[in-house]
């Protein structure tokens, strides 16, 4: 049904506007950054890099699905040019990542997203952590949002690191333009604006940046069923039932990337952004019928389950979040 309703055919024209528009949006940022000069009113444009920023790494994870263009070599330079170039994160990394991700979405022993060091999803993840993690965990809820203001930093050092470790393919060419990325950007700050202040502005921007680009994705999986080895599920069902769809208009879709049709995107995860809300339509009542679950709710409903999962999955812990030492070596 996807295939005859030609929703698996690229959109090539609706990713080169957004390419277009997105480069437009990072060079009109970095202008303002230039002509404001040294004043505390870099902070405001600093918010607004944020989500230049973010809208330019769901472009790069469209190209790292093949959405964007008919070839792969497209589609890759694509990538590593909005991913390395422009925001400064490794496209291999995150590339090789994700694609463990799709394949065992929620998996506790497959899904490098719910691998996570100072997060559990499940008791059982809880109990195992130690030390500082294992407080942190205890409180993971109340610390979700402000753990956040991290991602950003992280992103790029993890990213920049596997590139110099040669854990990917064409880390040569990666590292050179992250070399490329970085000394524009700390260059322009420093140069622009009083150390004070340029501190500043980079904590605001890749604060921001790591706290949309955790919101965006947070809604899609955490909180629903964490998998298991040996849980028996078809590949339809691991992929419905472990995601959620963020319901909206056209905002939402704007907003979140198109991952608010998480459930589309994992059962077609090389259909074109543009098409992910026609699917729906089909996947909806394809899973009403064989009496599949089918979940989806509002953006803020969404936090709220993401947050009473990790104040459940850490329950165990409160009361006995001593910092306990870590196993001996």
């Amino acid at each position: 049904m996807v295939k005859a309703e030609g929703l698996l055919d690229r959109r090539v024209r609706f990713y080169v506007m957004c390419l277009v528009a997105a480069v437009g949006a990072l060079a009109l940022s970095v202008a303002a950054v230039v002509l404001v000069g040294d004043s505390w009113w870099q902070l405001g444009l600093a918010a607004v890099l944020a989500v230049v920023y973010t809208q330019i790494a769901f472009l790069g994870h469209d190209s790292g699905h093949r959405q964007a263009f008919a070839g792969r070599r497209a589609n890759d330079t694509a990538g590593v040019l909005l991913g390395n170039l422009l925001i400064g994160v490794g496209y291999g990394w995150w590339i090789g990542k994700h694609n463990r991700h799709h394949a065992n979405p929620n998996h506790e022993d497959e899904d490098p997203d719910v691998d996570i060091a100072v997060l559990a999803f499940s008791a059982e993840q809880a109990q195992r952590k130690r030390g500082f993690f294992r407080w942190v965990v205890s409180h993971q809820a109340a610390l979700f949002f402000p753990l956040l203001l991290l991602e950003g930093f992280s992103l790029h050092v993890i990213s920049t690191a596997a590139a110099a470790r040669r854990e990917v393919k064409g880390w040569r060419l990666e590292l050179a333009l992250l070399a490329v990325h970085f000394v524009a950007y700390f260059g322009i700050v420093f140069t622009v604006m009083s150390p004070g202040k340029a501190l500043a502005f980079i904590a605001v921007h890749q604060g921001l940046f790591g706290v949309y680009m955790g919101c965006s994705f947070a809604p899609n999986h955490k909180g629903m069923p964490v998998l298991s080895a040996g849980h028996g599920l078809d590949f339809l069902r691991k992929q419905v039932l472990t995601s959620r769809n963020v319901t909206g208009g056209w905002f939402t879709d704007f907003l979140l990337g198109g991952l608010n049709y998480q459930i589309e995107h994992h059962l077609f995860p090389n259909m074109p952004r543009p098409h992910l809300r026609r699917a729906q339509v089909l996947v909806r009542d394809y899973c009403d019928r064989y009496s599949i679950s089918y979940a989806e709710c509002g953006l803020f409903t969404s936090y709220r389950y993401v947050l009473e999962h990790l104040h459940e999955a850490g329950s165990e812990l409160r009361g006995t979040a001593k910092l306990a030492p870590s196993p001996s070596r």
